[in-house]
C-alpha cells in the first residue's frame, strides 16, 4: 500500500556521504522536526534524472530552502558512491544525497517499480513529497514516463 499525506514516515535507514566515509541515517534524523522536500529518482546519471530533475533542485534549491524548507533530499536506489558522485558532478551541495540500496525505503512507502526490463533490478518510482516532522503533508507520484508533478518546478508552486 502506498504512503499516504497524513501518514508518518516508516523508519528505515538511508546512506550518504560524508568526508569521513560513508554514513548511516535514520528517517527520525532525516526528518524528525524538519520541514524536508524528498524527490526520487529510478536512478543516478540516467537521462531524465540527470538533464531535469537533479539539475532542477539545483538551480532552485534556495527558493525552496527560503519558503521554509529544512531540507531537500535526493533518493535512489543506488549506492552511496555512485550518490555521491552523481551530487558532486551536478554541485549539488545544498541537497542531501540519499542511497537506498536495496529499495528498502523505497518498499516500505509502496512506491517500488520493477525496471528488470531495463536492466535496472528493483528502483524506486519518481516522486516527491513533503514531510513535516517525519509526516508527509504532500505527495506527488509521477505516472510512468512523465516528468512533471515531481519537478523543483511544481514543489516551489506548492509551498
Amino acid at each position: 500500500m502506498t504512503i499516504q499525506p497524513g501518514q508518518k514516515l516508516p523508519e528505515s535507514t538511508l546512506t550518504t556521504m560524508r568526508e569521513s566515509g560513508p554514513v548511516t541515517l535514520s528517517t527520525e534524523e532525516i526528518f524528525g522536526g524538519k520541514k524536508v522536500v524528498l524527490f526520487s529518482v529510478p536512478g543516478a546519471f540516467t537521462p531524465t534524472c540527470s538533464a531535469k530533475h537533479l539539475p532542477g533542485f539545483v538551480e532552485h534549491a534556495d527558493e525552496i530552502l527560503a519558503g521554509g524548507v529544512d531540507t531537500i533530499a535526493c533518493i535512489a536506489v543506488n549506492d552511496v558512491f555512485v550518490m555521491n558522485a552523481w551530487g558532486k558532478s551536478a554541485n549539488a551541495d545544498k541537497i542531501l544525497m540519499l542511497a537506498d540500496g536495496n529499495a528498502d525505503f523505497a518498499r516500505s512507502l509502496g512506491l517500488e517499480m520493477d525496471a528488470t526490463a531495463f536492466g535496472m533490478g528493483l528502483r524506486s518510482q519518481r516522486f516527491a513529497l513533503i514531510a513535516e516532522n517525519g509526516i508527509v503533508t504532500q505527495l506527488f507520484i509521477e505516472a510512468p514516463g512523465e516528468f512533471k508533478v515531481s519537478s523543483a518546478e511544481h514543489i516551489l508552486s506548492t509551498l
